[in-house]
């Protein structure tokens, strides 16, 4: 898959994910925080599906 996620936007994913699936860890929230999985997953991998159909591309360099 090509990459589609610049380096702010990733790093912005990856946070996001790690905070809600943390938060549920530390039981401030419910089982739904584990969505959090999904910008985690996307920010490591750097592409994102739903930018691919939307024809978004937030990477400068291109791959």
């Amino acid at each position: 898959m090509k990459r589609n996620e610049g380096t702010i936007d990733r790093a912005i994913r990856v946070g996001a994910g790690l905070g809600l699936i943390g938060l549920h860890l530390g039981g401030v929230l419910g089982a739904w925080a584990w969505i959090g999985v999904v910008p985690l997953f996307t920010g490591l991998a750097g592409t994102c599906p739903l930018y691919s159909l939307l024809g978004i591309n937030t990477c400068r360099i291109a791959s």
